[in-house]
C-alpha cells in the first residue's frame, strides 16, 4: 500500500435539500456535528481521484476548508452537487479552479423537477452551469440517473451538454443503503435501452476518444439493466474505496448493507487498510454478487483492465466504420433473448439488486437516527438551511 494512491469518494454529509424519487437519502440526513471533521480528512490516504459527494457537499458551510485539505492530497477532486447553492459553487471555484463540478440534472425542465422534487430545480442547476461555463471553468457537467421516466430526455439532454462543451456522466437505478431505497428497477427495459442505444451512437460518432470510452461504459449500463454480470471485475476495496459522514471507510456505496473496513476517527488509515476487517470485507466483496455498475467502480476498473474497454472502442469505431449506426443493443444475447420472449421480466427482476420486501439499512448512527424521533428528515434540513442563511443574512 505504501506509495500507491487511492480512488476515493468522501461522503461530507447525508443532509441533501432534494426529494429525489429514486434516493431516500433527504429523509435520513446525518448530524452536523457528528460529519467528518477536518482533522479525520487530514487522516486520508493519496489519491489519484477524488469524489466529493452526500448528501449535498454545499450544504456544509465549510466544503471549502475540505477542499482545501483534500487538494493537499489527491491529483483530481470532483464534486457531486444538485447545484442548488450557486453562489457557495462559484465561490468555491474562483478559489479552486481546478476542482471538477458535476450538476445532477434528470431530464429536461418538467422532466427534472418532478423527479429532484427541487422547486425551480432544472432552472437554478442550469444557471449554475452556464455561470461556471462563462467564468472559463475547465471541469464543468451533468449527471444523470436515468429510469423509465426520464430516459426519452437522455440524447436531448446530452445534446445540451455539447453545445455548452461539458462532461456528461450517465447512470442507472440503483438499489443500496446509500440511496435507502431497494424498489428502483426498471421497468420497459427496451425502452430504455434503446435510448441508451442511441446516445452510444452519439458518442461513437464524435472524434473525441473520452467519449468512445464512455460508449463502453453505457453499453456496460445496458448490461446492467438487464441484470447481467458486469463487463470488468469489481475491485472495491482493493484501490478504491468510500468514507461517510461517520468516518466508517467502506468498498463502496453499492452494498444493500453497509460494510465497515474501520474508522478514521478513531484509527489510522495503515490500521484500516491492513486490518483483519479490512480483508474481511475485500473477501465479500470478491463474492459480491449485485453486478453493479456505478462509475466509482467501473472507472478505476477501466483503467485498470483497459485492454477490455480498448477492444470494444475498435472494433465498434473503426472496424464498423461504413456502419452509419455502430452499436446495436441487440448484439447483446440476453437483449435478443428478452425481446424474443425466451427470458421473461420476472426471471430478470428476480437478478437485479431490486428487492420489493427487504428492510433497508439506512446507514445511519444512533445519534442521526434518534432526531428522527422528532422531527422528519425533510424538517431537519429545512431548519438547517434556514439557520444558515439567517446567519449569513446578519
Amino acid at each position: 500500500m505504501k506509495g500507491k494512491k487511492l480512488n476515493g469518494t468522501v461522503i461530507v454529509t447525508y443532509r441533501c435539500n432534494a426529494r429525489c424519487t429514486m434516493c431516500n437519502r433527504y429523509k435520513c440526513p446525518s448530524k452536523p456535528e457528528e460529519e467528518l471533521s477536518i482533522e479525520t480528512i487530514k487522516k486520508l490516504p493519496k489519491m489519484y481521484f477524488t469524489n466529493i459527494t452526500g448528501g449535498e457537499p454545499f450544504i456544509r458551510e465549510d466544503l471549502p476548508d475540505i477542499v482545501r485539505e483534500l487538494c493537499k492530497k489527491s491529483d483530481r477532486i470532483v464534486i457531486s452537487t444538485n447545484g442548488f447553492f450557486t453562489e457557495r459553487i462559484i465561490e468555491l471555484c474562483k478559489e479552486f479552479p481546478n476542482v471538477g463540478i458535476r450538476i445532477s440534472i434528470e431530464g429536461l425542465e418538467e422532466t427534472n423537477n418532478k423527479i429532484r422534487g427541487l422547486e425551480d430545480g432544472f432552472n437554478k442547476g442550469y444557471l449554475t452551469l452556464k455561470k461556471l461555463v462563462e467564468m472559463g471553468h475547465p471541469d464543468v457537467g451533468f449527471g444523470m440517473t436515468v429510469q423509465d421516466a426520464n430516459a426519452k430526455d437522455l440524447v436531448p439532454l446530452y445534446d445540451l451538454s455539447n453545445e455548452l462543451n461539458m462532461e456528461f456522466a450517465t447512470a442507472s437505478l440503483h438499489n443500496s443503503f446509500y440511496f435507502v431505497e431497494s424498489k428502483n428497477i426498471i421497468k420497459d427495459r427496451l425502452m430504455v435501452s434503446k435510448e441508451f442505444e442511441k446516445l452510444i451512437n452519439k458518442l461513437l460518432e464524435s472524434n473525441s476518444p473520452k467519449k468512445w470510452f464512455r460508449a463502453y461504459f453505457n453499453h456496460g449500463l445496458i448490461n446492467y439493466i438487464f441484470s447481467q454480470k458486469r463487463l470488468l471485475p469489481c475491485d472495491m476495496a482493493f484501490d478504491t474505496f468510500f468514507i461517510d459522514p461517520y468516518g466508517d471507510v467502506m468498498p463502496c456505496n453499492g452494498t444493500k448493507e453497509k460494510q465497515v473496513m474501520g474508522n478514521l476517527n478513531d484509527q489510522s488509515w495503515e490500521e484500516i487498510w491492513n486490518s483483519k476487517q479490512a480483508e474481511e470485507v475485500r473477501n465479500t466483496v470478491r463474492h459480491c454478487n449485485r453486478q453493479c455498475w456505478m462509475i466509482g467502480s467501473v472507472s478505476p476498473a477501466m483503467h485498470k483492465y483497459i485492454w477490455i474497454p480498448a477492444l470494444w472502442v475498435i472494433k465498434h469505431k473503426f472496424l464498423r466504420f461504413f456502419k452509419k449506426q455502430k452499436y446495436s443493443m441487440f448484439e447483446n444475447k440476453i437483449v435478443r433473448d428478452f425481446r424474443d420472449g425466451k427470458v421473461t421480466k420476472e426471471e430478470l427482476d428476480k437478478c437485479s439488486t431490486c428487492d420489493m420486501y427487504c428492510n433497508v439499512n439506512d446507514g445511519l448512527s444512533e445519534q442521526s437516527r434518534e432526531q428522527l424521533q422528532r422531527k422528519s428528515g425533510e424538517e431537519i434540513v429545512e431548519e438547517d438551511i434556514a439557520n444558515q442563511m439567517k446567519n449569513k443574512n446578519n
